[in-house]
């Protein structure tokens, strides 16, 4: 399930075309058409995703680039870059924390009674 999140896929039936857009995930998932969106503030955790790998990330590279410059690190041009970085990459990694989060959430949640719910197909 983590891998087809991963992927930017259904994680129940592995199908693609989640998203209408970068930024626009559809209500159901067009094959199995899971609701993707289980509750109001679903999408809390894949926000939390997205902070913590983008925070972690951050960590990553003022730690490395001060070590491989020390005595002397242009922190100048690390917290340039930290900015520029801390601002891009949650972007970049948008759509795949929503389906990640759609993962983990369908896992912990396997039998929740919403994925039983009857839809009418067109």
């Amino acid at each position: 399930m983590i891998a087809r999140g991963l992927a930017r896929r259904c994680p129940r039936c592995g199908g693609g075309g989640l998203f209408e857009g970068w930024f626009t995930m559809r209500e159901r998932c067009p094959g199995c058409h899971l609701k993707l969106a289980r509750e109001d503030a679903h999408f809390v955790g894949a926000m939390a995703i997205n902070l913590v790998v983008t925070e972690i990330a951050f960590g990553i590279l003022l730690v490395t680039w001060a070590a491989a410059t020390w005595p002397k690190p242009p922190w100048v041009s690390i917290t340039l870059t930290a900015v520029a970085m801390n601002a891009v990459l949650p972007v970049l990694l948008y759509p795949f924390s929503k389906s990640v989060w759609t993962a983990l959430d369908l896992w912990m949640h396997r039998f929740d009674p919403v994925d039983r719910t009857e839809i009418e197909l067109p």
